[in-house]
């Protein structure tokens, strides 16, 4: 894109106008002369100024102590006078405002157009802080896009007195480079970019640059950036001290797996030894609970026995006893041991009742027994070896599984194995551990 067009057109009387289509900034220059920004141009009073719509012209008149302007925004069509062009009416005086060619540079700033500009950072090394030995050569390339969206704070900084785009674009181009070179360089050790990982990085650190450079051409420049393109950086590749980092940290890479992997395994162990020895407690306890149920139940079967020996024998007594009653007061001869009927039928009667109440211990005893002797017997537990790393750990319990799966040592994808199984299966594809492994359902709406 032009910034500076060579449309002139001279005479006293100028038509002062811009028809470049595709412009930032655009000088002009009356006809005749060349286009130098060295050149101030005379303007008479009564010449055609015309602007359009989204552009601005910029009347810039050099004075001892410095510049001034007067700005004219599209859209513009009317000739030069002293009601639109207040500032140099003022210069000049009342008494010859409108009568004498006054001295301005004329400048038209399209605030509609965008300007684009490419730009590259040669070779530039990048160290990885921690091997700071082996500097790795990098380029970076891209493109910006920028506008001028506020002109008076740029006219602030540049003045257009002899302005020279060129040489503004130089110091655009060398803002640019300082800060692609700068992040790149401070990558690793300010965001923790690995430095043969830059090249992935891309957007990444696109993203980190951008700001910075936005803020410095609104700063220092007066623009606007509108878009800023890190295209590409290239990592020379051919250097000793690259294929010498790149063997270091491949090597660090697979000393850190192998002490990952090794202290995966020690955890492993140390859990198996702690669930082995929970285990081990638990199956002395459910021992014990057996144990103990088999001593309830024999001291329960002697005590029943034993109650009935009691009651048979208390039983046995009154049965002696009943017998003599029925001898008891019979007759009436001296020796008074007759045959009593009434002793005889007392005794029947309580002897009825006391084998009722001997027959319903007996069966009640029995039924106890029996009662205890149909308690089922703790279920087993099922137990499931693991294979992590390719090593077989365990065999664990459902519980211990859980807990193995809730403090990340296995997973639903690691293989397990019980007996009876044909062959090793993934932990979610067992029915019996994917139920107790379901996920918890979603909080209520």
């Amino acid at each position: 894109m032009s910034f500076f067009g060579k449309k002139s057109e001279g005479g006293m009387l100028d038509v002062i106008r811009c028809d470049q289509e595709d412009y930032l900034i655009w000088k002009w220059s009356p006809s005749g002369t060349a286009n130098s920004t060295n050149k101030e141009n005379a303007i008479r009073w009564g010449s055609s100024l015309r602007v359009k719509d989204g552009e601005v012209a910029v009347f810039v008149y050099k004075q001892k102590d410095g510049s001034t302007q007067d700005f004219i925004e599209g859209p513009f069509d009317e000739t030069i006078k002293t009601g639109n062009f207040p500032v140099i009416s003022n210069i000049i005086g009342l008494a010859y405002a409108g009568k004498s060619p006054f001295q301005a540079e004329v400048y038209y700033i399209n605030l509609a157009g965008n300007q684009k500009m490419p730009f590259g950072v040669p070779y530039f090394d990048v160290f990885d802080n921690r091997f700071l030995d082996f500097p790795v050569r990098m380029s970076a390339r891209g493109s910006i896009i920028f506008n001028i969206t506020d002109y008076r704070g740029f006219i602030k900084l540049h003045r257009l007195v002899n302005f020279d785009f060129e040489r503004l674009k130089s110091l655009v181009r060398d803002a640019v480079v300082k800060y692609v070179k700068g992040i790149i360089v401070n990558a690793p050790a300010d965001n923790g970019i690995p430095v043969l990982q830059i090249e992935r990085k891309l957007l990444e650190i696109n993203d980190l640059i951008k700001p910075r450079v936005a803020q410095a051409f609104q700063d220092d420049f007066g623009v606007n950036l509108v878009r800023f393109d890190l295209d590409t950086i290239e990592v020379d590749k051919n250097t000793d001290e690259y294929r010498e980092l790149r063997q270091i940290t491949a090597n660090l890479e697979t000393q850190m797996r192998v002490a990952q992997n090794e202290t995966s395994i020690k955890n492993m162990r140390e859990a198996q030894a702690i669930n082995a020895e929970n285990l081990e407690a638990t199956l002395a306890i459910e021992r014990e609970e057996r144990q103990r149920f088999q001593r309830l139940q024999t001291e329960t079967q002697h005590l029943a026995a034993h109650q009935i020996n009691q009651q048979a024998a208390v039983l046995r007594d009154a049965a002696n006893n009943l017998g003599e009653m029925a001898y008891m007061g019979g007759g009436s001869g001296s020796g008074g041991g007759g045959f009593n009927p009434a002793g005889m039928m007392t005794g029947m009667a309580l002897g009825g009742i006391m084998g009722g109440q001997m027959t319903q211990m007996a069966g009640q005893m029995n039924q106890n027994i029996q009662t205890q002797m149909s308690a089922p017997p703790p279920p087993p537990q099922a137990m499931y070896s693991v294979n992590v790393n390719g090593q077989t750990l365990g065999p664990y319990s459902i519980p211990q599984l859980q807990e193995l799966v809730r403090t990340g040592q296995i997973n639903m994808a690691t293989y397990v194995w019980k007996p009876g199984m044909a062959n090793w299966e993934i932990l979610g594809n067992v029915p019996e551990l994917a139920h107790s492994f379901a996920p918890p359902p979603p909080p209520p709406p």
